[in-house]
């Protein structure tokens, strides 16, 4: 367990950062507002990347779990990680412009990842936005209890982050005030059941372990597992609580580690966040970054002083549940 000077997340009294930023962004730069709206090329890549995933697993399908497992860590992570990413786009409705369309492109873009959290991570992941570091809304945060289980502990850290898949789903069950079913998450979820039938009829068990290796160490157990550290983790002294990340994994991660940016202008999509970091050096330079995942994954894994209670979290209606600072 963690000793008793980490046995507390940092309580910030002010508001949520990001909408301040924002507006400095664009009053000292009005023309960043050209840089918003959808890029179709975004679904084109996920039938893409589905078409990778899906294939590949077919041709696992009588192969060693050796090699499923090499394939899965190599090439796999990364495929997931991308759709992930489009995901992630479609909840901000940057692939196409109607709203329906991007609630398909994210349940396409689900389908080889296996668990259904495109919609609910649409739902979820838009109220990070408004209110980052509110433990009532914001599935990002550990809850207290999960946090406590893990402590600073290495071992720990890694169970964390190797079955992180289940964790952040079973977050959401502490958020009361938000429904999750709804038409489009029953369609994710009937749409999952029905690729996986599908999966083991047609190619079988070792092709179902090579989506859902995939799909674990997208997110896990992996250096692409690092980005949840990275966000908004505080890796840094100070009161920075947004963090980037600028290494070249940014090209198969399709720029996701433009994270203060994204924050600032969320309407930005991937393919033009460099250039709003280009058009605004001014609001990035100064900030702190990271430049490896991999070094942060053993930093965070090694570190005793980082743990899942190295968030801001800003008080909600239950944050006298979160343990406060000791003296």
């Amino acid at each position: 367990m963690p000793d008793e000077t980490t046995l507390h997340f940092v309580i910030d009294e002010g508001p949520e950062p990001h909408r301040a930023r924002t507006k400095q962004l664009l009053a000292a730069h009005p023309e960043a507002k050209a840089l918003q709206g959808p890029v179709p090329i975004s679904g084109a890549i996920i039938l893409l990347v589905v078409a990778l995933q899906l294939g590949l697993a077919w041709l696992l399908r009588d192969s060693s779990p050796w090699l499923v497992l090499a394939v899965a860590w190599l090439v796999g992570a990364f495929a997931d990680h991308a759709l992930w990413v489009l995901i992630h786009e479609a909840a901000h409705n940057l692939v196409f412009r109607p709203t329906w369309a991007n609630m398909l492109s994210g349940v396409v873009a689900n389908l080889p990842i296996l668990f259904p959290g495109a919609i609910g991570f649409r739902r979820y992941h838009l109220l990070h936005h408004a209110w980052q570091g509110d433990p009532e809304i914001d599935a990002d945060l550990a809850s207290p209890t999960e946090a406590r289980l893990v402590g600073n502990s290495t071992w720990r850290k890694a169970l964390w982050l190797l079955f992180y898949f289940l964790i952040q789903g079973l977050r959401t069950t502490r958020l009361k005030r938000i429904k999750l079913w709804e038409p489009w998450y029953v369609v994710n979820v009937a749409v999952e059941l029905a690729l996986i039938a599908a999966v083991v009829h047609f190619a079988g068990l070792t092709a179902l372990l090579y989506l859902f290796l995939s799909s674990a160490f997208a997110i896990g157990l992996h250096p692409l597992g690092a980005r949840w550290i990275q966000e908004h983790y505080l890796t840094f002294p100070g009161r920075q609580e947004t963090f980037s990340y600028y290494g070249p994994a940014n090209v198969v991660a399709l720029n996701v580690g433009y994270h203060n940016e994204h924050h600032d202008l969320m309407r930005v999509p991937w393919t033009r966040l460099p250039a709003l970091h280009r058009m605004a050096p001014e609001m990035y330079d100064g900030l702190h970054s990271h430049t490896s995942w991999s070094a942060l994954l053993w930093r965070f894994l090694t570190d005793p002083s980082l743990s899942l209670y190295s968030r801001v979290i800003r008080r909600g209606t239950v944050a006298e549940e979160y343990p406060q600072p000791v003296a």
